[in-house]
């Protein structure tokens, strides 16, 4: 059963920068489709940006520009890197395949706060 661990969330001020990674277990990572997903205080989880196996990225309207996703199948780990952060950016961050079929991880708390 394949696995999903977050890290690298934190609190940081409006234009602001973090990095969040998530590693996955199991042996199929490379061969599926990978995003993340934020759940904010006001609105369901969604997807936010998600890397197709041979590294080809898409991302929702609202981080496009200043999110980057990608992935290291050597490492079985997807990263999110996010620039110029905003308010509106707050919530868990999560990581699952394309459709989300696995259990969901802990999740990463990211808060952009002044």
């Amino acid at each position: 059963q394949m696995q999903f661990v977050e890290s690298g969330g934190g609190l940081v001020q409006p234009g602001g920068s973090l990095r969040l990674s998530c590693t996955a277990s199991g042996s199929i990572f490379r061969f599926i489709e990978m995003a993340w997903y934020r759940q904010s205080p006001s609105s369901s989880r969604e997807p936010v940006a998600r890397v197709g196996t041979a590294g080809s990225t898409k991302y929702a309207d609202a981080v496009l520009g200043r999110f980057t996703i990608s992935r290291d199948n050597a490492k079985n780990t997807v990263y999110l890197q996010m620039n110029s952060l905003e308010p509106d950016d707050t919530g868990v961050y999560y990581c699952n395949m394309v459709p989300p079929k696995r259990p969901w991880g802990p999740g990463t708390n990211v808060t952009v706060w002044s």
